[in-house]
């Protein structure tokens, strides 16, 4: 691309299986949605797309991330349904924190987050769980895609293979078992819902906020 849109292969084939879970687990009035490492962008104008109804807050910490999100935002020509992309770090408290806080809703009915938990520490794990159930209304929902491991394995050689590599890159960094990720969730009032298989070894898991 010639402007400043990122284009990841990974994102264009994931969105439309993630789109349909988002169509099955929110609800079809309007629905406020913050989407924590948001990446290229490519995501929110796809689902935006998909799902008239939502209203969308971007957020990534990376600058590259940022200005490639607000260029998918306007090449779409959907400025009214999805706000400026703001930088967010999980591991910031409170999360406000270099955020625009007018442009925040008092809570919103949904957070998401999409292949961030396995290439950042732990600690971003906690910091978005945290503070998603400081931002969820009561009974939000959160979107949690990515591979994990199952009662400790990892589901598929390739993921075995994949979580080797992630770990020779940064030692902080791997596929995540699922149940320490529903027991951090469950600590701070999240309750996992559900857990729907998705291509390529991926999960979605659904969390309420109770």
């Amino acid at each position: 691309m010639n402007d400043k849109r990122l284009d990841f292969p990974s994102t264009r084939r994931n969105a439309d299986p993630i789109a349909q879970v988002l169509k099955s687990v929110l609800p079809n009035t309007p629905c406020m949605v913050l989407e924590i490492a948001a990446g290229s962008g490519q995501h929110g104008v796809h689902f935006c797309h998909e799902i008239p109804n939502l209203i969308w807050w971007p957020t990534d910490i990376d600058p590259d991330h940022i200005v490639s999100i607000n260029a998918w935002r306007a090449h779409k020509g959907m400025t009214d349904q999805i706000h400026e992309a703001q930088r967010l770090n999980v591991c910031s408290a409170p999360w406000q924190e270099g955020i625009k806080q007018k442009s925040w809703p008092p809570a919103f009915d949904a957070i998401i987050n999409i292949n961030m938990i396995h290439i950042s520490p732990w600690e971003a794990t906690l910091g978005l769980l945290k503070g998603a159930a400081q931002h969820l209304r009561s009974g939000g929902v959160m979107m949690l895609y990515g591979p994990y491991k199952i009662d400790g394995k990892n589901t598929a050689p390739s993921n075995a293979d994949f979580d080797v590599s992630l770990r020779s890159r940064n030692q902080d960094w791997g596929v995540r078992n699922l149940d320490e990720v529903a027991a951090a969730g469950r600590a701070q009032g999240l309750a996992l819902r559900t857990t729907i298989p998705m291509p390529a070894n991926n999960f979605s898991l659904v969390f309420e906020r109770v």
